[in-house]
């Protein structure tokens, strides 16, 4: 997986990426997260691969502090590359550029390989043709093997200067993809465009073949660039529509080319099916999850690449849906023992998320399955196995829903845990990754205050470096008048819930204050949490004196399954009751006007607002929504059926969640609907037909297009666009004729701060480093004139 250079690309004096090599993750400036496994090299037990700020690509010593230049930034420039990745023998790299997005994750680009030892360097293209942009391309584990994808087939290169074999000819332009995810895999089930998988000798690739030949066409036009528009036809099964059809592979990259197909276990419940991950176990065998279309049953198996025989070793089910379905196992290294979350019973609150461990004995004829935590609290994540002392790293929520802590847990009994990360002050979020022989870990600290990255000793948990401390962010954040985060308890049936709460810097209680809801609402989803996050918001708090606050009610994540799914096919009723709840809540303080209320939500948290916007006695004055679901019929069958059913078995669930029967009580209010003309994932047909309905009401909206911009807003002007619009349309709504903003309004603005536009948007670049997220277009709404 390339990494990203664009931070270093447009803020040149404000990038570090980092990379480990146990997890195959990296911490670096992403644009747009991809959530993937990246090669990171620890290069030794005691070196890691870095990109400082000065651009260049480092191997740094942790122990010494001293670092070894491996690619200059001077290459970079030559060759205008935003993405590289370099060889696991430490003597190529290669670079990416006229990289072109395609969805959130998969993008287009052209390549070329770079020797570090001599001049010499080679384009990347297929036998075929010359020069033609690739739909991926990336090392193998070892030496300089790699593999690209052309026209969804994969090609294969035992090193550099090898001729490249086509391991695959089945590939079909925007129908049949090798290797790679089609538009439902990678925005749903997968949350990357990779797919496939080395083995970790390198001697095998996994591979997925989707199949979209049944999914019916959606066509996206565009408007601009030519005299007549432009139809571009794609994919996208819509709820109750035909699903793409996926098979796993495995090819001997050994040798003649052999290729087996992984076969699932006969299992009359799963019936149509999702794979939902794959990862090797050892070289010879690789854990399945194969998910019913449902989404309510699954089987994890083990299979043997040789044979493609699948073995069951665990089967879940849920009266909701299973969640969190794509998080890979953790493996000891002769694969006899495998650690994997699932939901397990704590009580009257449901289900938590917990470690389990499966190890099969020596000569048992079944497997032994343990629970290694508890308690009403999730893990969210497993970080590393330390086969010496016995101890499985993770991250958690047992401190404070809001927080995340890095954990340690004995695998043996009696199951002891203990907290890394909560005595380090000023850290209540954080994420990590541990070196391959389990010396140090890298942790990431992303907030409540200006996120750092360090790196301790694992055996005394001592401080060794900090790569990344922030410092002129936090200089420039110390100089302005920044809004103070507050959290306030709000009682929903026998749920103590948190609202966090945005005050201007000279916040006063006999002031009236405009209020701001911002809204997510997606099940599963978590909008309080004491991560750092600067974007648009703070500006409007900061500058206009606002108070914004979020909310996470029920259907949200972290409080159990019964709190989960309590939403089931009930989408929008008790979201919409709890955002109400929240806002009667604060709207009883005195420093809350209750005329000047309004709201603010994307895709599902567009259809919230929507909602609230139109509820019986709404408080809302006014609410923008940006890209707005307002039919569950029209959205990706996997999402609206994970949580509504199929509409064939389910219909009276999407009719009654549809936005059309929420369009008559908009006559006295301000909405805005924001919806880019080319948004691949959530249609404008969505906007287009509740406009329709809002014309027969003779309702009052605003619509405001990005003409030909994609779900993602790629190109700068957009976003900054994007960012501007929203502030003044808050700033217009909350305004008070009579009155005027004060002198002595806080001092961050959008326009006040243009001389300071270079330093916010550096070290927000910066700030991405250490930030890793699926959200990351948050730092693209800051935006100063």
């Amino acid at each position: 997986m390339l990494m990203d250079t664009d931070c270093y690309s447009t803020y040149r004096n404000h990038a570090i990426c980092i990379y480990t090599l146990q997890t195959r993750q990296h911490e670096c400036c992403t644009k747009r997260e991809s959530g993937l496994p990246s090669p990171l090299f620890l290069v030794h037990g005691d070196e890691l691969l870095l990109q400082t700020r000065e651009g260049d690509v480092v191997r740094f010593n942790v122990e010494t502090q001293e670092k070894v230049v491996l690619v200059e930034r001077k290459k970079f420039e030559m060759y205008q590359a935003s993405k590289y990745e370099v060889s696991p023998d430490m003597r190529h790299v290669l670079l990416a550029y006229n990289v072109a997005p395609v969805y959130q994750h998969s993008y287009n680009a052209h390549y070329i390989i770079c020797s570090l030892d001599t001049p010499e360097t080679w384009n990347l293209s297929p036998p075929e043709v010359r020069n033609v942009p690739l739909q991926y391309a990336g090392w193998g584990p070892h030496g300089q093997q790699l593999i690209f994808i052309f026209e969804n087939n994969i090609y294969y290169r035992a090193t550099v200067e090898s001729r490249s074999i086509r391991l695959v000819s089945s590939g079909k332009e925007r129908v049949i993809f090798n290797g790679l995810s089609d538009w439902l895999y990678e925005e749903e089930i997968f949350q990357t465009h990779i797919a496939h998988w080395w083995s970790p000798d390198g001697a095998r690739l996994a591979y997925t073949t989707i199949d979209d030949t049944l999914v019916p066409k959606m066509e996206i036009p565009t408007f601009t660039g030519s005299p007549y528009p432009i139809g571009i036809e794609y994919h996208y099964p819509k709820a109750g529509e035909d699903n793409p059809m996926i098979q796993l592979f495995v090819v001997n990259l050994n040798g003649p080319l052999h290729t087996m197909e992984m076969r699932r276990p006969e299992n009359q419940r799963i019936g149509e099916y999702y794979i939902t991950m794959v990862k090797w176990a050892t070289n010879t065998k690789l854990a399945v999850n194969w998910l019913n279309r449902a989404q309510n049953i699954s089987v994890l198996t083990l299979c043997e690449a040789t044979t493609g025989v699948c073995t069951k070793k665990h089967e879940d089910e849920s009266e909701g849906w299973l969640h969190r379905q794509n998080e890979a196992p953790l493996f000891s290294k002769d694969g006899h023992k495998f650690f994997f979350t699932r939901a397990i019973p704590q009580g009257g609150r449901g289900k938590f998320f917990h470690i389990s461990m499966l190890s099969t004995p020596p000569n048992a004829s079944s497997d032994n399955l343990q629970s290694l935590t508890s308690g009403d609290w999730d893990v969210t994540e497993i970080l590393a196995y330390d086969e010496g002392s016995q101890l499985i790293y993770f991250l958690s929520t047992e401190d404070d829903p809001k927080r995340r802590h890095l954990y340690s847990a004995d695998t043996v009994g009696p199951f002891n845990r203990r907290c890394i990360s909560c005595d380090f002050i000023g850290c209540g979020y954080v994420s990590g990754s541990f070196g391959h022989d389990m010396q140090y870990f890298l942790l990431n600290c992303k907030g409540p205050g200006v996120p750092t990255v360090s790196v301790y000793s694992t055996r005394d948990r001592k401080k060794l470096v900090d790569l990344e401390t922030n410092e002129d962010l936090n200089i420039t954040f110390n100089s302005m008048q920044m809004p103070k985060v507050e959290y306030k308890e709000i009682s929903i049936e026998d749920y103590t819930l948190m609202m966090q709460i945005m005050k201007p810097a000279g916040f006063q209680d006999t002031a009236h204050y405009p209020l701001l809801l911002l809204v997510d609402g997606t099940p599963g989803g978590q909008m309080v949490t004491e991560r750092f996050q600067v974007d648009w918001a703070t500006v409007l708090v900061s500058s206009f004196g606002v108070i914004a606050i979020r909310f996470d009610g029920r259907g949200s994540g972290f409080q159990g399954t019964n709190f989960l799914h309590k939403v089931k096919r009930k989408l929008g009723v008790f979201e919409e009751s709890d955002q109400m709840e929240a806002l009667n809540v604060i709207s009883k303080e005195p420093y809350v006007d209750k005329t000047r209320i309004g709201a603010y939500g994307k895709v599902y948290g567009g259809y919230l607002t929507s909602r609230l916007l139109n509820a019986e006695d709404s408080l809302l004055k006014c609410g923008a929504a940006l890209s707005p679901i307002t039919d569950f019929e029209l959205y990706a069958s996997a999402f609206s059926e994970r949580y509504l059913g199929s509409p064939k078995t389910d219909s009276n669930a999407y009719r009654l969640a549809n936005l059309t029967h929420y369009a008559s009580l908009l006559e006295d209010k301000r909405y805005l609907i924001i919806h880019p003309t080319a948004d691949e994932k959530v249609h404008f047909q969505h906007t287009a037909r509740f406009i329709n309905q809002l014309i027969n009401e003779k309702a009052n909206y605003s619509l405001q297009i990005y003409p030909d911009e994609g779900h993602f807003l790629h190109k700068v002007a957009a976003k900054q666009h994007l960012s501007q619009s929203l502030v003044n349309f808050f700033e217009e709504c909350f305004r008070l004729p009579e009155k005027h903003v004060p002198s002595t309004a806080p001092l961050l603005s959008l326009s006040s701060l243009s001389v300071h536009r270079k330093t916010i948007h550096h070290n927000v670049c910066t700030l991405s480093t250490s930030v890793r997220t699926a959200r990351t277009d948050r730092w693209h709404l800051i935006v100063f004139d």
